[in-house]
């Protein structure tokens, strides 16, 4: 599992550099996220444009990392392929998470 994580703005941006976040990998996801938040502020992105499949596991993971948050952090979604967004729709998670189009838009950042 590899992720990544930087500063960009007022937001602690981290990117998953894996197609699938699976029970092969939920571990490892949750250990990452737990060292990369562990000194980030504020707003945490998630930009999982290049994740293309996640399972129950990795669903799990990923409410474990924003449960496992401090207070005063937030766990945003951003760039979800269409069959990451239909797990998310279908577990409703959709309603529990603030997921964004692109991390552009979770940015405030603007094409034109």
């Amino acid at each position: 599992m590899n992720l990544s994580g930087r500063r960009v703005g007022s937001a602690y941006v981290i990117s998953v550099d894996e197609p699938r976040i699976d029970a092969a990998v939920a571990i490892q996801f949750k250990d990452q996220m737990r060292a990369l938040t562990a000194t980030a502020t504020g707003r945490v992105v998630l930009d999982l444009s290049g994740v293309t499949f996640v399972d129950s596991s990795g669903l799990g993971a990923i409410v474990a990392s924003m449960k496992q948050m401090d207070k005063g952090q937030t766990l945003e979604l951003a760039g979800l392929m269409p069959n990451v967004h239909k797990v998310f729709e279908l577990t409703r998670m959709n309603t529990v998470f603030r997921i964004h189009g692109d991390l552009d838009a979770a940015l405030g950042r603007h094409a034109g």
